[in-house]
């Protein structure tokens, strides 16, 4: 690949402001098609089962869609059965969301997730969300952002009720003991997402994910939620109807199946970004692996937006050991400009993200990137930023400074190196206002399920879709649960799937869900059942370390 060399490169880099920005000789459009991974030729095939027969679908997705069950009914003989009113599957933002308001509602709540409660991606998201509380904006503003970000291919009723649920979130969010960023009079302070029209996005520094997984974590703890740990679901459960009808989860430390019965099912088991697709590092948590979408196809949900996934312009690019570490758009948002090796601005900072990805893609390719032993980057000009504002990077952005001393890179004095990290999948399980899929009884909520981003996705718009939808999908489930009580439950909806598989030849070698990236270093065994091992040991050294403290 051409380039120049990280260390000429820098070598050559000045702090100056402002910088022109460069003409493009390519329309939007095109240069999407030419340059954005989701446009990469050969890397979408057709699905040969399911609901989505024949749609597109990118070529490591289709694969563990199209997979075979890790189970079957005899796996089942003689396990634990346990009943609940409302499975809640996922311990993410969308997940405890969902947990905290059914169990409100004074129904039986289990909530089940695949590592520890809060391991996710809510954790991860930096930026903030979005939420029309300025003068200067409305939920009308925000409802045509939305669409127009994401290529006008999102569902309108669910955008629309996204955008006149911003400020009532921000609220219940608030109520629940999250802290926001205020001015000196107690207002919250907000900040113009790319692809934006006013400044939208209210926030906590530069970890507002983490700061909402803390509160909503804790709001878990604190109701009547049984809650169960490393227990990942490995297949829905069906009744007679064809409806959803509770989930087998493997209880990873005691390495045996439960079964659970459920009257409504809310599924909140987040993205895909550990299956790399594309090649392509990633800023996603270590279970997003994309259980949730092979569950609900399984089980007859239809799916939507298959070939769409979004690559966040920021992801670290140097040191190589930090590769796909997200740096937020706040970042852009306050002043952050984007350079090539040469020293030239070539976008704009607050494009939509799709854009500003195939953009830097773009230099990379035609040889205006930045060298590095494993890879190739443009500059994020902070230390510009740091010297007309001294002191916003500790203020404003202390997780970037942290990030920064663990690769050996101040972001204040040194540029940092950037490129795209998979970061969201833009389609999922099609659902309705209230996060009901197309199979009676389970419900989609989170970045599992798809329609409300179209083909892209505005930044804070992921954190605000959590809390809008599985308060509803709570509060639709909790109000509807079935009367007739717990119904004949099996796992006889896998049939058909496999015989269709076994008919055009599939390899029923390969085992769905994954639950954990090909480099996880687990047994082979499908279950991981040396990770078993590992949580005894982590448990055990925790008891120690805090023995040997005290």
């Amino acid at each position: 690949m051409a380039g120049i060399p990280y260390t000429e490169a820098l070598s050559r880099y000045q702090i100056a402001a402002p910088r022109p920005l460069r003409d493009s000789s390519l329309a939007v459009a095109d240069l999407l098609e030419q340059f954005h991974p989701d446009y990469l030729k050969n890397s979408t095939v057709e699905l040969k089962v399911g609901a989505n027969k024949g749609d597109r679908c990118h070529r490591d997705l289709a694969r563990i869609l199209q997979s075979d069950s890790r189970i079957d009914d005899l796996a089942l003989a003689g396990v634990e059965v346990l009943e609940t009113d409302v499975l809640v599957i996922g311990g993410g933002g969308a997940g405890c969301t969902a947990a905290i308001t059914a169990a409100e509602q004074g129904v039986e709540v289990m909530l089940a997730t695949k590592l520890k409660l809060g391991d996710s991606n809510t954790v991860m998201a930096e930026g903030g969300i979005q939420a029309s509380i300025e003068p200067s904006d409305t939920p009308q503003m925000h409802y045509d952002d939305t669409l127009r970000a994401g290529h006008h291919l999102s569902d309108k009723a669910l955008v629309e009720l996204l955008a006149m649920s911003g400020p009532e979130v921000v609220r219940w969010l608030i109520q629940q003991g999250m802290q926001f960023e205020v001015n000196k009079y107690g207002d919250l302070l907000t900040r113009k997402p790319g692809g934006a029209s006013a400044p939208r996005v209210v926030y906590y520094r530069d970890y507002t994910g983490l700061e909402m997984m803390r509160v909503l974590r804790e709001s878990v703890r604190n109701c009547k939620v049984v809650v169960r740990e490393f227990s990942p679901v490995v297949d829905l459960l069906s009744d007679e109807s064809g409806h959803c009808a509770g989930a087998v989860l493997s209880n990873l430390s005691m390495d045996a199946y439960t079964v659970v019965r459920a009257r409504q099912v809310i599924l909140a088991s987040g993205g895909i970004g550990r299956l790399h697709l594309n090649q392509f590092p990633t800023s996603n948590h270590f279970g997003a692996t994309g259980d949730g979408l092979v569950l609900a196809y399984r089980l007859g949900a239809k799916l939507r937006d298959l070939d769409s996934f979004q690559y966040h312009p920021t992801g670290m690019a140097y040191p190589c050991h930090m590769m796909g570490s997200l740096i937020t758009e706040g970042v852009r948002s306050a002043g952050v400009q984007i350079l090539n090796a040469l020293g030239e601005r070539f976008v704009e900072e607050l494009n939509p993200r799709d854009h500003v990805a195939a953009a830097i893609i773009r230099e990379c390719a035609e040889g205006r990137g930045v060298l590095t032993e494993k890879g190739v980057g443009v500059w994020l000009d902070t230390p510009t930023l740091e010297r007309q504002q001294p002191g916003i990077f500790e203020r404003r952005f202390p997780k970037l400074v942290q990030r920064g001393k663990q690769g050996s890179v101040d972001p204040r004095q040194i540029p940092m190196l950037i490129y795209p990290t998979l970061h969201y999948q833009n389609g999922g399980v099609v659902i309705d206002v209230n996060g009901q899929s197309t199979v009676p009884g389970l419900y989609c909520v989170g970045e599992v399920s798809g329609g409300i981003h179209g083909r892209n996705r505005l930044m804070g718009n992921a954190l605000l879709e959590l809390v809008v939808f599985g308060r509803r999908a709570a509060l639709h489930a909790a109000a509807n649960l079935r009367r007739s009580g717990y119904h004949r439950v099996s796992l006889e909806h896998l049939s058909n799937m496999r015989r269709e598989l076994m008919r055009l030849g599939e390899d029923m070698t390969y085992k769905g869900p994954q639950l954990f990236p090909d480099y996880a270093n687990f047994d082979n065994d499908p279950d991981y059942r040396d990770l078993n091992y590992r949580i005894i040991l982590g448990e055990l050294g925790a008891r120690i370390r805090k023995l040997v403290s005290t």
